[in-house]
């Protein structure tokens, strides 16, 4: 009977980035939507608002996202130059770093030195890249790919408070954006924790909290700014 085993790991990159995309829309847009209304503010000023925030916010998101990963793998290269560099000038050196550190991880010496020459001999710097750097793959980072998975995970959350603000009455409107993008976060943060392998109850209790959180402070500032107007 074969034995396979389902990691996670490999989903870590890709789910960080959509939850966190889609999670600070919802919050962000609902927020920005509810603390204006909270000001007693008109409902087309209502709607500009979270419009507004649902642009600036996607490009925030992409420009940070771009940069992030942009300066990530210009770091990569470097020290992939640096290393090649280095392989050329002293191979004998090279080895006995790899070697060492097989060492470390519980090889003999004898038995490191052999595994450090035969991965050497089949690609010298993607062994160094992986074990010496930590850079698993040699291709490195996509900040483009990146940006653009980021922008538009944000804009999928952010238009949901938007959708429920331009739907609803101007009465029901700070109640039901708040419950519906509690909801959704709660959901979110569900699904998360369960594609993770983490618990459900408190990945969708954790992300609902901070958004309940950020959703009363902008209503209270937008309270206190309406009274004062």
């Amino acid at each position: 009977m074969s034995h396979t085993e389902l990691h996670r790991t490999n989903r870590v990159g890709w789910l960080r980035a959509a939850v966190l995309g889609a999670n600070d829309g919802i919050v962000s847009t609902a927020s920005l939507i509810i603390g204006v209304a909270a000001a007693s503010s008109a409902r087309e000023d209502v709607l500009l608002a979270g419009v507004a925030g649902l642009v600036a916010g996607a490009m925030s998101m992409a420009a940070g996202e771009y940069v992030s990963v942009s300066s990530q793998s210009d770091t990569e290269r470097a020290d992939l130059k640096l290393e090649k560099r280095s392989l050329e000038q002293d191979t004998e050196f090279e080895i006995e770093e790899l070697a060492k550190i097989y060492e470390s991880r519980g090889l003999e010496p004898v038995l490191a030195r052999r595994v450090a020459e035969a991965l050497m001999a089949h690609d010298a710097l993607g062994a160094h890249a992986r074990d010496e750097i930590g850079i698993s793959e040699v291709a490195g980072p996509q900040p483009v790919q990146a940006a653009l998975s980021s922008a538009g995970t944000f804009t999928v959350g952010a238009a949901l408070p938007l959708i429920v603000a331009w739907l609803v009455s101007d009465a029901a409107l700070i109640a039901l954006v708040a419950a519906l993008s509690l909801v959704s976060l709660g959901l979110l943060g569900g699904l998360a924790a369960r594609a993770g392998g983490a618990p459900i109850a408190v990945g969708a209790t954790r992300v609902a909290f901070w958004g309940a959180l950020a959703m009363v402070l902008t209503a209270g500032v937008g309270r206190i700014f309406g009274v004062v107007a």
